[in-house]
């Protein structure tokens, strides 16, 4: 029974390290492009951090350091005259897990795929669908849109290990998203979403796995862009996430609920007429529950308009 709790509690507090779903930092991701824009980015993200269980179970020094890459397309399109675009991302990890439980020390590596999520957006209003020569003559006042993202079940997963990178159920993100310019070369960005959870039918218990589902996550986002010429902004981020309380074959954790907040920044450049790179930073400023890690972001995107010839 002893050693039962002993996974139970590790497991409970390793796990958000995957979460992060509800944690990302995404400037300007409502602004409109060209019909028929297309882009590959690959990213390297940096986590370095702890976690936080706020007394929910008793465990000292958990600690995460990892390597998530990411590949990603995104495509633009017209859907009812109005701009959209669609956006797939594979993530892989590669890290190391330690945490002690009641002076029990656990170690983990892994390596692996992450869930792979794909995400549509519509703008609902102030961004028609344009071609490259309309869109040249167009200027950003006001927008307002919606998007849906989706986590497929895609990602490393054993109800045999403690810790994996994929969370092995369905989450869906529908959100709305604002965007409106301040001045010349100043804008804001503000969303507002919530996670919906379905339910993992084998969360890794020992001996044998139970079922574990996971109430909404709400998120509020913002930030606060300049365009420094052509293609080259600057941005500072923040974000909020609520919710997520856990249940363990029908025994609710109230410990695991989460409020907690992060602030960054985000840099964007070109480098060719087709190439750009992004740098961001961001750090926990509140942790209530889950991984309080500092994170790097380093994207490379190639973009081009209608088909490679």
């Amino acid at each position: 029974m002893r050693l039962r709790f002993l996974t139970m509690c590790l497991i409970l507090t390793v796990a958000p390290f995957m979460r992060l779903s509800a944690q990302d930092l995404a400037p300007r991701a409502y602004l409109i492009t060209p019909r028929s824009s297309n882009a590959v980015t690959l990213t390297w993200s940096f986590y370095d951090g702890s976690l936080e269980v706020n007394g929910a179970v008793p465990i000292t020094g958990a600690t995460a350091l990892y390597n998530i890459p990411v590949f990603t397309y995104y495509h633009s399109l017209s859907f009812f005259g109005r701009s959209a675009n669609i956006t797939a991302s594979l993530p892989y990890g590669v890290g190391t897990f330690r945490g002690d439980v009641l002076g029990v020390s656990r170690e983990a590596y892994r390596s692996g795929l992450l869930d792979l999520s794909l995400r549509f957006s519509v703008n609902l209003l102030g961004g028609p669908a344009m071609t490259l020569k309309d869109f040249m003559k167009w200027r950003q006042k006001t927008l307002l849109g919606a998007s849906i993202k989706v986590l497929a079940p895609t990602g490393q997963y054993s109800p045999r290990q403690l810790v994996n990178w994929g969370l092995n159920r369905w989450a869906i993100k529908p959100e709305i998203g604002y965007s409106q310019r301040l001045w010349r070369e100043w804008i804001v960005d503000a969303y507002a979403g919530v996670w919906f959870y379905t339910t993992n039918s084998e969360f890794p218990v020992r001996p044998i796995p139970l079922p574990q589902t996971q109430a909404p996550i709400g998120s509020f986002e913002g930030h606060l862009s300049r365009n420094f010429g052509l293609r080259t902004w600057a941005s500072l981020d923040g974000n909020f996430w609520f919710g997520g309380v856990t249940t363990l074959n029908g025994v609710r954790n109230a410990g695991t609920r989460q409020s907690s907040s992060r602030l960054g920044g985000t840099v964007a450049f070109p480098i060719t007429e087709r190439q750009s790179i992004k740098i961001a930073y961001s750090g926990g400023t509140y942790i209530r529950f889950g991984g309080n890690y500092q994170n790097l972001q380093v994207a490379w995107q190639y973009s081009w308009f209608g088909w490679p010839k």
